[in-house]
């Protein structure tokens, strides 16, 4: 078992990234100062980066980020949240008035 880890953006990546993603990182960052925090996981032993779209890293994420992984082959994929854009739960209008 491989343990993630969690990293303010603009600093150095964390010790378990591979070197092949740094690029890329440096690359999103530079394209997006405000965003927040880095968070690593890791997926069939595969690396996946996350970069927060912004805020202090404490609490909950903000809808939004980019996402950096390594495919079967080596090669640095980037997609962006599918969420992106949308309401965070907390504010989701409540549709349970039925069960009063």
């Amino acid at each position: 078992m491989q343990l993630g880890a969690r990293w303010p953006a603009r600093d150095a990546p964390h010790r378990s990234v591979p070197e092949a993603l740094h690029p890329a990182i440096a690359e999103l960052e530079a394209a997006h100062p405000d965003a927040g925090y880095w968070t690593l996981t890791w997926l069939e032993g595969r690396p996946v980066c996350r970069l927060d779209a912004g805020g202090t890293g404490l609490g909950r994420s903000m809808p939004g980020g980019w996402t950096l992984s390594l495919s079967a082959e080596g090669e640095v994929v980037r997609s962006t949240d599918p969420y992106e854009g949308e309401q965070p739960a907390e504010t989701i209008e409540d549709d349970d008035d039925w069960l009063a």
